[in-house]
């Protein structure tokens, strides 16, 4: 693989990340732009690597890059989800970073038709529909309910 689209997929892979971590970080959440952007940049990493591993040994899985990147963002996904009483917060967040982890593997994988798609479909869920929930008082409602999708 050239160093070019080496550049090109890491690179892609951050910038996503760091559009999709914007979002939590205006809102005051605990993993930002930049945990966002190293997640998303971190998953690329590991998808390149296991494609140029196949490419040089033939016989390496580039799948089981992603299974164990599965795995390891499931446990920092559920590091950020906490409880307190009657009320979980943080699981909108947590699910950004299992997307810029899934976005980042694709850009990895140079399928960036999934990243701009994937990452269009994830910027409306977090900008329109949080400003549509604002507009119609959900977040209100729910945050005065302690809801469990609160943030």
């Amino acid at each position: 693989m050239p160093l070019e689209q080496v550049l090109v997929r890491l690179g892609v892979a951050t910038l996503v990340g760091l559009l999709l971590g914007l979002d939590r970080e205006v809102r005051g959440f605990p993993a930002g732009i930049r945990t966002h952007a190293l997640v998303a940049l971190s998953s690329a990493a590991v998808m390149v690597s296991a494609l140029k591993l196949t490419e040089t040994f033939g016989d390496a899985d580039p799948l089981r890059a992603i299974q164990g990147l599965a795995q390891a963002i499931g446990f920092i996904a559920a590091g950020l989800i906490f409880a307190a009483r009657d009320t979980v917060h943080n699981t909108t967040t947590a699910a950004n970073i299992w997307l810029a982890s899934a976005l980042g593997i694709a850009a990895g994988a140079a399928h960036f038709d999934v990243v701009v798609v994937a990452t269009g479909f994830g910027l409306v869920l977090l900008v329109v529909v949080g400003l549509i929930e604002k507009r119609l008082g959900l977040a209100q409602k729910n945050a005065s309910k302690k809801s469990a999708d609160a943030d």
